[in-house]
């Protein structure tokens, strides 16, 4: 029950991050928004955390 309970959460942390990705402005040569584009980094970064703190906590309960 645990286990399916983290593969449901990383589930919607990879969906999260796919619309992150899909949001972000493409090299089109259009102005990008420099506040937007920080946002957009802080996220990335916090959910690249959260990825690993729940493979740190997979791996404890592996053990």
């Amino acid at each position: 029950m645990e286990n399916e309970r983290v593969i449901l959460a990383i589930g919607r942390i990879e969906r999260a991050l796919s619309r992150i990705e899909a949001a972000k402005p493409r090299e089109t040569g259009a102005q990008s928004d420099p506040a937007l584009e920080k946002r957009h980094a802080t996220l990335k970064d916090e959910m690249e955390q959260a990825i690993k703190t729940i493979d740190g906590l997979i791996a404890r309960e592996e053990r």
